[in-house]
């Protein structure tokens, strides 16, 4: 079972969409999910389906609810929609997604990864289970694979292997052969695009440099010591302006900084890996890397502003472009806030998982994205999870889990854990084995906490 099965239900899905005449989109309110959305919107526009689509940030039962009195002909549930796989039947559904699902949701309507033998935290997005239903509509729609690369690396399906594998191989030659995407091998560090080279090396965490990661300062006086000029004139230099000589010079120096630190070459390796480029957007621009595009509209419709991350996906590169820079700027400024109140609050240590709760402080929409980036700073203890807590508008608390893959490795299951224990406590959870969430009633939050405590240490122990 695997890749063949998953274009099989591919085949399924798209003769379910031929028969209906209206299709609404519901989709994830992150890079995979807008890419998703994008994807389905530009699939049935071709078709000559009429066509909604909404963001959410979760299925919950007021959300159902509504759909279901909606009483659209065909709800199409994109990178999300595993969790309702079995229920709502009044509800007539397809779903491409790729998280955690129970295997009696094999359904014929309902196309995951999980469902066949794949992983879906790095194996395909839900932007690559969608365009999988796009193609097997019209071969043409090959040239939305480029989106579903995008979708992917949002998503951190290239952090396990500092590349991209399984299904989403088959999407990259789908994306290479209508000339919209590049691979190569480069320095992973986020920014290569847009970042002048001390920030590049500043924001450094995958992997951490000590000595360098969180000190701006230290960062230009290393580039000087090696001889890396800052600026060209009065412009900062950028990792695209470099000639080879001065990348491999940084990446070699790099590389024995971690190994005197005592990291070893496994970790040092991890410093190069695959880089997809999208070659027909401008070099230099947010638009031209995947996963600087990625983050441009994970500050979209994390925001409520969708429209604009689906625009640009679509194609716009002016009104809804410049909208979107605008909102990036603001996301920027909120990630460095959200981390900063992090730290502030402090990391509190249980015996199998660690916590911080950020009440009103950090937004609920990007606390998987500050939890993820607290994983990867110095003071926080990579042996264990971590878990960050915040309130949504409506009262409840929103909870994001992340741990390593070594963790992973020996047993974890974050998604399996926060699934758990928050139906315990009356919530729900789901997502992957290595970055899961949960909603949760709030004055729940000491109780869930040691009833994911309990689940990490069967899981850890069997």
């Amino acid at each position: 079972m695997g890749g063949h099965e998953l274009f099989e239900r591919s085949q399924t899905l798209a003769a379910i969409i031929r028969k209906a005449a209206s299709v609404h989109i519901v989709t994830h309110i992150d890079a995979d999910g807008i890419t998703a959305g994008a994807i389905a919107l530009q699939t049935l526009r071709r078709l000559g389906k009429e066509t909604s689509l909404e963001c959410v940030k979760q299925l919950d039962a007021t959300v159902m609810g509504r759909l279901a009195n909606e009483n659209h002909e065909l709800v199409w549930f994109t990178d999300l929609g595993s969790t309702i796989a079995t229920q709502y039947p009044s509800i007539q559904k397809i779903i491409t997604d790729h998280h955690a699902c129970p295997p009696d949701s094999n359904a014929p309507f309902h196309l995951n990864p999980h469902l066949f033998g794949l992983d879906g935290s790095y194996e395909i997005s839900g932007a690559g289970a969608t365009y999988l239903v796009s193609k097997a509509l019209d071969k043409q729609n090959t040239d939305l694979a480029a989106l579903a690369v995008i979708g992917a690396v949002g998503d951190l399906q290239d952090r396990r292997f500092c590349e991209l594998r399984g299904v989403n191989r088959d999407i990259i030659d789908h994306a290479r052969s209508t000339d919209t995407l590049s691979v190569v091998q480069d320095l992973r560090c986020f920014g290569k695009e847009t970042r002048p080279l001390p920030k590049l090396l500043q924001f450094a965490n995958d992997p951490f440099v000590p000595g360098l990661t969180g000190r701006e300062e230290a960062c230009s006086t290393f580039l000087q010591d090696l001889g890396i000029r800052l600026k060209d004139g009065e412009e900062q230099r950028r990792w695209i302006h470099l000639e080879t000589w001065e990348k491999q010079k940084i990446v070699s120096a790099l590389t024995q900084m971690l190994l005197a630190k005592g990291f070893g070459h496994r970790i040092a390796l991890r410093l190069i890996g695959e880089n997809y480029l999208l070659i027909r957007e401008e070099i230099g621009t947010e638009l031209h890397d995947a996963k600087e595009f990625a983050t441009l509209l994970n500050s979209t419709a994390r925001y409520g502003q969708e429209e604009v991350g689906l625009q640009v996906c679509l194609g716009d590169r002016g009104e809804w472009f410049a909208k979107a820079l605008n909102l990036l700027r603001g996301h920027r400024l909120n990630l460095v806030e959200g981390l900063q109140f992090a730290r502030e609050e402090k990391i509190q240590k249980r015996s199998n998982l660690q916590f911080f709760n950020a009440g009103e402080g950090i937004r609920d929409t990007i606390i998987g994205i500050v939890t993820n980036m607290m994983l990867n700073t110095e003071e926080v203890d990579a042996s264990l999870p971590l878990l960050g807590f915040a309130c949504t508008d409506n009262g409840e608390i929103k909870v994001s889990a992340r741990a390593t893959q070594l963790l992973v490795d020996r047993g974890l299951d974050l998604s399996v854990a926060l699934k758990t224990a928050a139906e315990m406590v009356h919530g729900v959870g789901g997502g992957h084995n290595i970055a899961a969430g949960a909603t949760i009633p709030k004055g729940k939050e000491e109780e869930f906490l040691s009833l994911v405590e309990r689940q990490i240490s069967l899981q850890m122990s069997a």
